[in-house]
């Protein structure tokens, strides 16, 4: 495939501002779905979440412009990864220095894996029916999480109107990424937040008389290392239950960029394996210092790549800058952030649907279900999971506290029942 832009080729002038403004687009709604909806379970103050959401928007800067430069050096967007989501799900209602420090541990033995060279053999665990059931896990795993937004508590519109609004705008993006092409296509979640999210404040508007609640204010300009105060704290049951995430956030790692360099017949690849995940681990580290989710390489940047035709990894450095900047203006990350929760899990919704559909793809064409014992290899863990996921928390104070993070963990309780069953119990 023929690029205007080779992988290092640097853009001139406006072209690398148009083509990073594009990569600055594509970035910014992970790091402001995954970055509230984390803000909104651990703070109650808006001030304290809008520090979360700046210092995560800081961290993911530093780590993509290492990427860039010294790390795996492809075109590839990063962002908060969703299935550390999982395991801050599962342990919230700890201590948050138990997490930032599983967090920072978690890093910090990803890094050693892989600039050792040990992660060749942790990659032999990952087989397609593995790596497929960690896909589906994801989305079936957060679907308490999306119920929640869809059918917040603290929404003043009736449930009927949010579950029409959010099977609408599903529908609505769903439509529009079968339609739109080229760059286009990349920016269908973008407009869905734009779209949903003043579609849902005319529908509030409607049904809900206006609200004399005063709006904070936010200064424009601000620093946040003053709220820096990592403390080293160990909980054995979450950060096994962290460890078990860490899995599946290196092999994510390693498909994204295994996708990106196979895309563009990039050259020494070990070495960039090598270095993006190991970049990646020290990012995690990073993240557990400043108290926010770890970041991962995303796998949907093939697809902005073919569509711009433009396959510079220097492209990136303009959006890393930019987000870089973005991170000490509160007052700007605030109107950004400002999305109702039923869209926030509208387009949630949205994402775990192609995250399902890429896992079952690959069972397809990798043909990796020929049989019913492969079947259940897939199945059981999903339903394992999905189980676990809704167990209600009454029953979790009733285990020890040793093993709540992990039976509790639906998503790890998943990776380790798939594990079992491919290596073990059903090897075929």
């Amino acid at each position: 495939m023929q690029f205007k832009y080779g992988l290092d080729d640097k853009p001139k002038g406006l072209e690398i501002i148009i083509y990073g403004l594009q990569w600055f687009v594509v970035s910014i709604p992970a790091l402001l779905i995954i970055g509230k909806l984390i803000a909104t379970m651990q703070y109650n103050d808006l001030g304290q979440q809008i520090i979360y959401i700046q210092k995560l928007i800081f961290v993911t800067s530093i780590v993509l412009i290492a990427q860039v430069l010294w790390g795996h050096r492809l075109p590839l967007v990063l962002g908060p990864a969703t299935v550390l989501l999982i395991g801050i799900i599962a342990s919230q209602s700890s201590r948050p220095e138990f997490i930032s420090t599983s967090v920072f541990i978690g890093g910090l033995v990803l890094a050693l894996v892989a600039f050792s060279g040990l992660f060749a053999h942790v990659q032999k665990l990952f087989t397609v029916r593995v790596v497929s059931v960690i896909l589906i896990l994801i989305a079936f795993t957060l679907s308490p999480v999306i119920l929640n937004l869809i059918f917040s508590p603290e929404s003043a519109i009736p449930p009927l109107f949010n579950l029409s609004f959010a099977m609408l705008l599903c529908l609505g993006m769903f439509t529009a990424n079968k339609l739109l092409t080229g760059v286009w296509k990349a920016t269908v979640v973008v407009f869905g937040i734009l779209f949903g999210s003043i579609a849902h404040a005319l529908l509030q508007t409607v049904l809900v008389p206006a609200s004399s609640a005063s709006v904070p204010e936010l200064p424009m300009f601000s620093l946040f290392f003053g709220d820096l105060s990592f403390k080293f704290a160990l909980d054995p049951g979450i950060l096994l239950s962290f460890l078990f995430c860490y899995l599946a956030l290196s092999i994510n790692d390693l498909g994204s960029i295994q996708s990106v360099g196979g895309l563009l017949n990039a050259s020494s690849m070990e070495e960039r394996v090598s270095k993006g995940v190991g970049i990646t681990g020290l990012g995690n580290v990073t993240a557990g210092l400043f108290g926010v989710v770890g970041p991962v390489n995303f796998s949907f940047s093939p697809g902005l790549i073919t569509a711009t035709g433009c396959a510079s990894r220097y492209s990136l450095l303009p959006a890393g800058v930019g987000l870089l900047i973005l991170s000490f203006f509160p007052a700007a990350v605030n109107f950004i952030s400002n999305i109702p929760p039923v869209v926030i899990g509208s387009v949630l919704v949205y994402l775990m649907s192609a995250q399902i559909a890429s896992g079952l793809l690959m069972l397809t064409e990798r043909s990796a279900i020929s049989g019913f014992n492969e079947g259940l290899i897939v199945g059981f863990p999903i339903l394992i999971a999905t189980i676990l996921a809704f167990i209600p928390s009454e029953f979790l104070t009733t285990f020890p506290p040793i093993l709540r993070p992990v039976v509790g963990n639906g998503f790890v309780m998943g990776v380790i029942t798939v594990i079992l069953l491919e290596r073990l119990i059903l090897k075929t």
